[in-house]
């Protein structure tokens, strides 16, 4: 029901063909299996990160062209601290070198970076390499390139009960008037305003769970779980994950007429 299974590139039937009228606005993607990936072709874990960066570049660009508007990237959480320290420091450099070669990239096809997370918790020169992307595609109008890096759904909600409680001890906000949309507004989201709720979750790798990712955005996304491992996808499996999703009856809890 949720994607295709088998570790050989999926058959894609000649008729599966995108709407490109129906194309979410907004994608959001685990990137799941890069040190699988690596494993199974006996390379070190951090290969598998390495080639998932370059994944990352080749399905940005897809998405662009297919119109899609937003594309969200579960690229660290705040429990990938826990993994070994080789491996999270390369994961930390990763920012700096992805960045440096894609940025003016991105600048051409007119793509905004943004990120969401706790980004003051990262070394300084992982900083120092998001900020300068964000900054250096500010002015860009086209599809958002949204990265979730030091992420985590439980913390971000925390974070938001937080703020809005510090307003109401300030008086500056009643109780009454906390409803959905104000605690949307007080999300790391916000800043994608009604874009902010992704259409359709697609997770590779095999692994049939949410991991601690836009919990409270995800209320009404479609979830599309696919066996591939992340270095592994492409353009081909990229759009089959779509037209999966353009299967499906969105009913928001109603019924269709």
């Amino acid at each position: 029901m949720f994607g295709f299974k088998g570790k050989k590139q999926p058959t894609i039937a000649s008729n599966e063909t995108l709407d490109l009228q129906r194309i979410p606005k907004h994608v959001a993607i685990i990137m799941d299996g890069n040190g699988r990936w690596a494993q199974q072709r006996h390379l070190p874990r951090i290969a598998g990160h390495k080639e998932g960066m370059n994944t990352v570049k080749k399905i940005t660009m897809v998405a662009n062209d297919l119109g899609i508007q937003v594309l969200t990237l579960y690229a660290f959480s705040t429990e990938n601290w826990k993994r070994p320290d080789q491996e999270v420091n390369y994961l930390m450099g990763l920012p700096v070198t992805f960045f440096d070669t894609f940025v003016p990239e991105l600048i051409a096809n007119n793509i905004q970076v943004q990120v969401i997370g706790y980004t003051d918790q990262l070394p300084a020169k992982t900083q120092k390499a998001v900020n300068n992307a964000i900054e250096q595609t500010k002015n860009n109008t086209g599809m958002v390139l949204n990265f979730a890096l030091n992420y985590g759904s439980r913390a971000e909600i925390v974070s938001a009960v937080q703020a809005i409680s510090q307003e109401v001890v300030t008086n500056n906000l009643t109780i009454e008037a906390i409803d959905e949309t104000l605690i949307s507004e007080h999300l790391m989201t916000k800043q994608l305003n009604e874009l902010a709720d992704p259409d359709v979750i697609i997770r590779t790798s095999g692994e049939q769970r949410i991991s601690n990712f836009l919990l409270w955005q995800i209320a009404y996304s479609e979830f599309v779980f696919i066996d591939e491992h992340w270095p592994a996808v492409d353009a081909t499996i990229f759009k089959h994950a779509l037209f999966l999703y353009q299967k499906r009856d969105r009913r928001f809890g109603g019924l269709n007429k």
